[in-house]
């Protein structure tokens, strides 16, 4: 159910379903590499007066948690967007829990990236093959640049420190959600904060009742945020501010479409002291757009992606799915409508 923070929102106007409908498209794109246990991105796009917008929340999370995906689509596709400061966004390369022979041909897909995210705490994996893939990440990119793991809360304290520990020779940016909880985050910072490894909160914020929690308990020295999960780029510029805390704008394996979402966030921010996490269309085989929003020369462009009509007819997904989605937006939108999710412009 949505929090206080959204119930603030109450009012608001929304879009008829009937208006979302009018121009909707579900695609299914592959993945270059399997990453957050899929080969298969699905996504329902959508546009609006304000232009094109993406619908994605992962196919396992509830309706109360997608809703506020949808609030943020249709905020993007209604309604003019905060004003941008900047416009480059400078961008990392992300790399999934790839052998480490892999690594390099991961990295080539990302040009000019400076900085590296590697996924760590896999499933079925061990220590020695995060270090391994960290290690080949390292080589690659030589004493220069920069690199960030993300455990997606995979470790508790005790393992998170000792992983730590035996991650510090590569010379960590900062950790991400290194363990699931607050209480968790703000132990473990206590007991690695003379090692010069930042930590990072991104599910403790973007899946968070109270996404401020983590700022009050000092349990993070920085945010990563999501405009989609966090409600648009509104709501998560409040929730920046609010926290006082440095932020990285990252995405959710969107389509080009979902990332201009991102990059208008990360616009907007008065401070970016960090590479973002908005590079992951080169994680796709494939996207909806002629124009992708990748990375060039370590930087992507802020401007919306508009879908080109063969290519949503060619990664249309299967009835079935399609059926599925328009499903959930419908059960979604009921949500969204009730508590008034989407902000004014």
């Amino acid at each position: 159910m949505p929090s206080a923070y959204d119930r603030q929102h109450n009012g608001a106007v929304t879009p008829a379903l009937a208006d979302i409908r009018s121009n909707l498209h579900v695609v299914a794109l592959p993945l270059r590499t399997r990453f957050r246990g899929i080969e298969v991105r699905e996504a329902l796009l959508f546009e609006g007066p304000a232009g094109w917008a993406e619908f994605s929340p992962f196919t396992e999370y509830g309706d109360d948690e997608a809703a506020t995906w949808l609030a943020a689509a249709i905020d993007f596709a209604w309604n003019p967007q905060p004003d941008a400061v900047r416009t480059r966004i400078p961008v990392n390369a992300t790399v999934p829990a790839v052998a480490a022979s892999d690594v390099a041909e991961v990295l080539s897909h990302f040009d000019g990236c400076r900085t590296a995210k590697v996924k760590v705490a896999e499933a079925g994996q061990t220590l020695a093959d995060d270090v391994a893939r960290v290690a080949a990440v390292r080589e690659a990119m030589g004493p220069a640049g920069r690199i960030r793991i993300d455990a997606n809360g995979g470790w508790n304290v005790d393992e998170a420190e000792h992983a730590l520990r035996a991650l510090a020779e590569y010379d960590l940016e900062y950790a991400e959600q290194p363990c699931a909880s607050v209480a968790e985050l703000a132990e473990l910072r206590w007991r690695v904060h003379r090692s010069g490894i930042d930590i990072a909160a991104d599910e403790s914020v973007r899946k968070a009742a109270d996404p401020l929690l983590v700022a009050r308990e000092q349990a993070a020295d920085l945010l990563v945020v999501k405009a989609a999960p966090l409600g648009g780029v509104r709501r998560a510029l409040r929730i920046v501010a609010d926290a006082g805390l440095p932020a990285v704008v990252s995405s959710a394996l969107d389509t080009s479409v979902g990332l201009g979402m991102g990059l208008a966030l990360a616009a907007a921010l008065p401070e970016l002291d960090y590479d973002c996490g908005l590079g992951t269309a080169s994680l796709l085989a494939a996207d909806v757009t002629a124009a992708p929003l990748r990375a060039a020369d370590g930087a992507i462009e802020v401007r919306r992606a508009e879908p080109d009509a063969d290519l949503l007819r060619s990664h249309a997904a299967d009835p079935a799915r399609r059926s599925w989605w328009e499903d959930r937006l419908e059960r979604c939108y009921a949500l969204v409508s009730e508590f008034g999710l989407t902000p004014r412009p």
